[in-house]
Parts: structure tokens; sequence; C-alpha cells
């Protein structure tokens, strides 16, 4: 799909992936919404790009009310949504036999249900039109088995084999439903997981992975809405992946 003339929808909005993949859009000549629970900051990023080019639409996409709304809000604004980013997201760090099973259910409402909820709430429209694009952001941690990524791993392949099966079952309908793996991201991510957030610092840095820009990921991204491949990938070589940098 053509991002250039499009809406699209970016969950997780407030910063990060979601804030520079809304930038990236809105310079391809998208139209952008910019969802997050953060209110302060998406209005503030839908002021640097112009009213004419975003909406700020507060929104918990964990419920399914709050979801339902903000795509009214997306569709009374600029008529449609042509692409669903479904970047919102969070970790856990936790030993298996550590688990918080309330932080896993948390967990598992936004890195899972959540995408899905985004999803029903747009699908019904793409489909009347017969197009449109959904990425779902991943993680390359499921291509590994590192302690204390359990959960969070757990919550990321399950949103991958969601996805793989949706491609399935709307491929005649012309969407394209995608998957987006990022690496290591220079983001808040590590500083907000459930868990040990010490942990988690100190896995990424063990790794012996570079932390990746956001732009980065954004650009990956929009290529990937532009091809409606079936994934895309900045997980290095030597760790599996196919990025060369």
């Amino acid at each position: 799909m053509d991002v250039d003339g499009a809406v699209v929808l970016v969950t997780g909005a407030s910063s990060g992936i979601g804030a520079a993949t809304a930038r990236a859009a809105a310079l391809a000549g998208a139209r952008v919404v910019l969802l997050a629970r953060r209110e302060e900051r998406i209005r503030s990023l839908a002021g640097e790009l112009g009213e004419d080019v975003a909406l700020a639409v507060p929104c918990d996409v964990t419920d399914r009310a709050q979801v339902e709304a903000a795509v009214r809000a997306a569709v009374e604004k600029f008529g449609r949504i042509d692409v669903l980013v479904n970047n919102a997201g969070q970790g856990l760090q936790a030993t298996v036999d550590a688990i918080d099973p309330d932080d896993f259910r948390a967990l598992l409402e936004l890195n899972l249900l959540a995408p899905l909820v985004v999803m029903q709430a747009v699908l019904p429209a793409m489909r009347e039109r017969g197009s449109g694009a959904v990425v779902n952001v991943s993680s390359g941690i499921t291509w590994s088995a590192l302690p204390g990524s359990g959960a969070y791993a757990a919550s990321k392949a399950a949103l991958q084999k969601l996805s793989a099966i949706a491609r399935a079952e709307l491929a005649d309908s012309g969407i394209a439903v995608s998957l987006m793996f990022p690496s290591i991201t220079e983001t808040e991510f590590v500083g907000t997981v459930r868990g040990s957030v010490e942990g988690a610092r100190r896995m990424e840095a063990s790794s012996g992975l570079r932390p990746q820009s956001p732009e980065g990921v954004a650009d990956a991204i929009l290529a990937l809405i532009a091809s409606g491949a079936e994934q895309a990938d900045l997980v290095p070589e030597e760790y599996g992946g196919t990025f060369k940098g």
C-alpha cells in the first residue's frame, strides 16, 4: 500500500517506535491518528505534525470501548483508516518460577488481546473498501531463549501466530497483515517493564547488540506497509535475522 495519502493509525504513539512511525508516515504524505494513554505527549506530537495531518486520541487500547471510540473519531476526522500499526506493548522480566500471574495477564491484555481488539475495530471498513494494511509489532526476542524473557517472548510469539492466521484469513479481502520484528531499540521500553527493570537492563547490556534508533524501525515499518510482505526484521544476521547493519 502506498503510504502517501493514506490514513495511518498508530498505537503506542506517545514515544519510541510509535512516535517515530507517526512522524515518518506524516513525512511520507500520510495523515496519522495517534493513540496512547499519555494525552499530553500525543497532543504535542499532533501539534508538531499539524492539525490537518494528525489527530491525537487518548486511548487505553486494552479497553474495547475506548478503542471503538478512537476509531470513530479517526473516521470522523479523516473519513477512513487505511493502515493500522499495532505498536503498543510492554515487557516483563522474570524467570518462569517468579512470573507474577497478574503481571502476565496484564501483559497478555496489552501485547496480544489489544492488537486483536484494534484489528477487529478497523477490519470491517477495510473489508468494505477491499484494501488495507496491518502491521503488528512483535520482537526479535522471540527468536531467542533468553532467561527472564519467557512471559514477554510468549506474548509476542502468540501475536506472531495470530498475525499469520489473520494474514491467511484476509488474503482474499485485499488486506495485508504483516509482522515487524525489531531488535533492541533506543526507547523507554526497558525502563517500563514489569518485574525486574534491573534484570532487563542487564539482559540488554549482555546481549552484545547495539541498540537501533526508533527512526530506523519506523522506516522499516513503512517499507513493510508499502510491500505488504509477510514480515520484516531488524535482527542481526548472527542472531538469525536478516539485518546486515
